[in-house]
C-alpha cells in the first residue's frame, strides 16, 4: 500500500510524547512532504521509498537547531520506525493515516 496522503504520529521523545502530522507524495522512489508538530511545520528532504519502507530527514529550530533523520514501515494504514538525532540517540514513533 502506498505511503502516500496523511498521517497523524505519536513521538516517544527523550522530552516526552510528541504529537505530530506527516503529509506524504511519492513518485518512484522519491518522497516528498511535510512534517508538522507544535513547533510549526516543515518540509522534509532526501525522502525516499521503496517498496513499504520510507526515509526522510527533517531541520528544526526548537528547542534547538537538529536535524532529525526517519525510517519508517508503512503497514496499510499504519507507520512505525524511529527517528535518528544523532549525537543523542533515536527514538521511536508510530501512527496511523489520518
Amino acid at each position: 500500500m502506498s505511503a502516500d496522503g496523511n498521517w497523524n504520529l505519536l513521538l516517544k521523545t527523550p522530552m516526552g510524547d510528541r504529537k505530530a502530522t506527516l503529509s506524504l507524495t511519492s513518485s518512484g522512489e522519491t518522497l516528498t512532504g511535510k512534517q508538522g508538530g507544535d513547533q510549526g511545520s516543515t518540509d522534509i528532504f532526501e525522502g525516499k521509498v521503496s517498496g513499504n519502507d520510507l526515509s526522510w530527514k527533517i531541520s528544526i529550530q526548537q528547542p534547538f537547531a537538529l536535524t532529525l533523520t526517519f525510517t519508517a514501515k508503512v503497514d496499510g494504514d499504519k507507520i512505525s520506525g524511529s527517528a535518528d538525532t544523532g549525537m543523542m540517540g533515536s527514538f521511536p514513533f508510530d501512527g496511523t493515516r489520518a
